[in-house]
Order: structure tokens, then sequence, then C-alpha cells
């Protein structure tokens, strides 16, 4: 990369920090979670306190706000605590294991094209008062409409995805669910249109886009690529962290039932260049700063190497890498 290009790709990254630590309130949480999530969770799934301390410093987060909110993940059984002398550990419970894997599959795998045409639909009784908001939170989750207070659909999502889910919540048996067709296209596109607001989801895209565009635009104007981890690492994690944001949101559906030109094709593109990119440095800066309670972190799981379809190793020469 020249001294120009590459003066400019860490301008406009930092620029990106700068705007996230201007976030009143400053959600540690949730950057957490992206951290843990994306760069932890596939190499262990175990990280010292220290280690998340320096990790999470550059975006603005004190220590005291980096425990507060580790603790608070640890409340809601996302992470266990174990202390080894005077250090602290932080692990993946079951739950958060689980979690992360489902919501891994949503963000880094391709969006569905073939549709089948059926249906998935979900009705909650009224007599399930006391797990009703339970349950409508875990259909969202799992990216279902609400077409009316009690009934749910989606037209891609496997039943046996929405039995796991509701076997947590001790509600099998009770929620009625049923698979079938709709007789006409544009009563799909009415009920598409019931159960998700699309011009807000193109909205949030848009601004994804607008707010990594110029940092493709510099990668895009060099020959070569030379990367500081830091530096990678940064970008990696705000790319992913503004990306979940919106993508978690996407209800995923099929692209006959989106309008032509879908901004989160383009979006998904977006992310899945500037990941690849950066993608090896950020793992050879983890790999030198994390420590774990075994001592540096294990390599990576190799379905961390599918994400985006297909990812550079982890020890992939990045000199030569660059933007498609």
């Amino acid at each position: 990369m020249s001294a120009k290009s590459h003066s400019a790709f860490v301008t406009r990254t930092n620029a990106l920090v700068a705007r996230f630590r201007r976030q009143r309130p400053l959600r540690g949480g949730s950057l957490l979670v992206t951290i843990l999530g994306d760069a932890i969770a596939p190499r262990g799934g175990t990280i010292a306190l220290a280690s998340l301390i320096k990790l999470a410093m550059p975006f603005g987060l004190t220590e005291r706000l980096v425990r507060t909110s580790i603790g608070r993940l640890a409340n809601e059984e996302w992470v266990s605590f174990e202390r080894s002398g005077r250090a602290s550990f932080y692990s993946l419970t079951t739950n958060g294991r689980a979690r992360f894997a489902e919501a891994t599959q949503r963000i880094y795998g391709a969006p569905p094209q073939d549709w089948d045409g059926l249906w998935t639909m979900a009705i909650v009784p009224p007599t399930l008062k006391s797990r009703r908001d339970d349950l409508r939170e875990e259909l969202l989750w799992l990216g279902f409409g609400q077409i009316t207070p009690g009934v749910f659909a989606h037209p891609t999502y496997k039943e046996s995805a929405i039995n796991a889910r509701i076997d947590e919540l001790q509600s099998a048996g009770q929620l009625v669910v049923m698979k079938g067709s709709i007789l006409s296209q544009a009563a799909s596109a009415n009920l598409v249109a019931m159960g998700w607001n699309l011009d807000d989801l193109a909205r949030r895209y848009r601004r994804f886009i607008d707010m990594f565009s110029p940092v493709a635009a510099a990668l895009n104007g060099a020959n070569t690529i030379a990367i500081d981890g830091d530096v990678a690492f940064l970008l990696r994690t705000l790319l992913l962290h503004e990306y979940r944001k919106v993508h978690l949101r996407d209800p995923l559906l099929p692209a006959a039932l989106l309008p032509e030109d879908w901004v989160g094709a383009d979006a998904q593109k977006l992310c899945r260049d500037l990941y690849a990119t950066v993608f090896p440095a950020s793992e050879q800066y983890l790999s030198a700063t994390v420590q774990t309670q075994a001592g540096a972190l294990p390599a990576p799981a190799a379905e961390i190497f599918q994400r985006f379809g297909g990812l550079p190793p982890a020890d992939a020469n990045i000199s030569s890498t660059r933007l498609s």
C-alpha cells in the first residue's frame, strides 16, 4: 500500500472509531458481545479480563465500564467467571455459545435465494399469557414478522429451528406452528408489508454503506495492502458491530419477496469484502494480544474460515490481499 493510501485508510478507520466513542450512552455490553462473538467464540471462547480491557480500550470503554458490562453478561448467563490467582477469566456458557452460533449463521451466511413458496405460521394461543412476551421476543429474534398480536409468519425458517427455541421455553405442544402456501404472489407481498418495515431496514443498510464505503475506497485505491494488526482489529470490530445491529433486524426474506436491487445485498457484499481484507491481520493481532487461562489463544476453529463464503487463512500474506 502506498503511503498516501495507507494514511487514508488509517484516517478513515480512526474517524469511525471517533464516531463510535462519541455515542451517548456508550453501550459497552453491546460492543463486548461483538468482540466475544466475532473474535473470541471461534478461538476457544475464553479470555482474560485484562485482555478484554485492552481490546475494548481504543473504543472508549474504560476499565470500569468493561468490568460492569462483562458482569452484566455474566448475570445474564452469556459468560461464566473464574479467578486464577490475581487474574480473572471469562468463558462463554452453553447458553452463550448457542446464542452466538445462531447469530453467526445469520450474520456470516449467504442470504436465501430459492424459495418453495411455503410460509411458516406461528400462533400464540391466548392461554399462554405468562409466556406470550417471551415467545414474541424469541419469534422476532428468529426473524418472524408479527402479523397480528398473536400471529407470526416467515417464508424460509425451518420448523426444527423454531422447535429448538420453543422447547427452551417449555411451551412445546402449546404454540401452534403450521406450514403452507399462499394462493397468490400479491398475497405474499401483502404479508411482507404487514410483517416487516423494509423501508426502514433499507435506510439502515444505506447508513451502514455510507459509513464504510470511504474505507473501502481507500483500500481499493491501492495495489497492495499492508495493514497493521491493531488497526485491522478496530475496523473488523466496528464493521461487524454496525453490520450486526442492522442485519439481525433483517428477516432474510428470499429474493422473490424483496424489492429489486435490494440494498441489503450491497451492504452484505461491502461487509464481506472489508471483513476478508482485514481478517488475517486482525487474527494475528488477537494471537499476539489475548491471553486465556491456558496461555495464548488457541488456533481459530475451522468454521471461521467459512464466514461470508470463505476467508483467507489467518497466517495469509496480507500484502497481496485486496477488495474485489
